[in-house]
């Protein structure tokens, strides 16, 4: 007998390509969605569909009855991970995401003692944010047990999608993140910059606040952690001018104003896009005696890597059914090689 499971956010960029993927995997989850939209995509794959808005509780425990496990999809998950989270706890079904956004984090692992009561897993991030770099620092964790300080960065193509876009708006007026003597901390937008280098050629980076400032932490116990994202030079300058434009780029005006933006200009990579772009994954511990450990992951495009990371982790769930309750990182839950399982995922010597 199959385990009754759902996608909120089919109808969205990522949740669709998650949802054709899970056809031909010959899996069958009930699509879920606030909109009418979702219903036709149900359609064409030949599932079940539900229709309800998050904004309303009662509407959530009743759109997630006789589900087990819900694969949520709909950013942005600073507004959308609480509600649906709050419903997976009331009716006892494992909650997974695919954010990336370090307060979504906290939040829920602020619900462990709460899942552990109901016998549920939690697990946020189970897609490009954050499978690869979690594993990563898990490896690397394993490679330097006594590790003080670590450094992740990454370098993707192919362009966001909207809810991707819509979430770094979000992020704009809020400055960086980073976890310093294992606390987390603000920091300047760029706060720093550095090289890292790939096929022979050096990669300019900066600072971004990452899920990994929270999350490796939890995975590993590593108490100082970076997150830097390649980008070109002129981009990292471009950013550290809009430090003094922070209180502004809070404003709810201002929010709106660029929102709207990406809806109209912004539509994520087409499937060749995807198909033909990879993520280069860089992960560096090191102690406090100087040691130093490296490691470097190739992977498909950050997209094609979330269908494939969340529904391994949903399927591994699916599968084990009595899988240890509480908040769980991908690491934590699937062990530091999951992603080397993935397709197209492989180490660099």
């Amino acid at each position: 007998m199959s385990i009754p499971w759902m996608i909120y956010g089919a109808n969205g960029y990522t949740g669709r390509l998650i949802a054709i993927e899970a056809k031909r995997r010959g899996l069958d989850p009930v699509l879920a969605g606030r909109s009418e939209t979702v219903a036709t995509l149900a359609r064409e794959l030949g599932f079940e569909h539900r229709i309800f808005d998050l904004s309303d509780p009662a509407a959530v425990r009743l759109g997630l009855d006789g589900i087990k496990l819900v694969l949520h999809c709909a950013g942005p998950f600073s507004a959308t991970s609480a509600p649906m989270l709050e419903g997976c706890l009331s009716v006892g079904a494992h909650y997974l995401d695919i954010t990336g956004e370090i307060d979504v984090f906290a939040h829920c692992h602020a619900q462990d003692a709460r899942a552990i009561e109901r016998g549920i897993v939690v697990l946020p991030g189970a897609g490009f944010d954050v499978v690869p770099t979690d594993c990563l620092s898990a490896m690397l964790k394993q490679d330097l047990p006594d590790a003080t300080h670590l450094v992740l960065a990454f370098e993707a193509g192919g362009g966001p999608s909207p809810g991707t876009a819509k979430t770094s708006v979000e992020g704009l007026g809020n400055g960086g993140r980073a976890r310093i003597d294992g606390k987390m901390t603000r920091v300047p937008l760029a706060w720093k910059s550095r090289n890292f280098v790939r096929d022979g050629q050096s990669r300019s980076a900066m600072t971004i606040p990452w899920g990994d400032v929270y999350t490796a932490f939890v995975s590993t116990g590593i108490s100082n952690i970076e997150v830097y994202m390649a980008v070109s030079p002129s981009t990292i300058a471009n950013v550290r001018r809009m430090r003094l434009l922070g209180p502004l780029l809070r404003t709810r005006f201002v929010q709106g104003f660029m929102k709207r933006r990406v809806e109209k200009s912004v539509r994520g990579p087409s499937d060749d896009k995807r198909e033909s772009t990879v993520t280069h994954v860089w992960g560096e511990a090191r102690d406090a005696s100087g040691r130093e450990v490296k490691r470097q992951l190739v992977t498909p495009n950050g997209y094609a890597l979330t269908v494939t990371a969340s529904l391994g982790i949903v399927e591994g769930l699916l599968r084990e059914g009595d899988a240890p309750s509480g908040y769980r990182t991908p690491s934590q839950l699937m062990g530091a090689d999951y992603v080397l399982s993935l397709p197209g995922v492989r180490r660099v010597a």
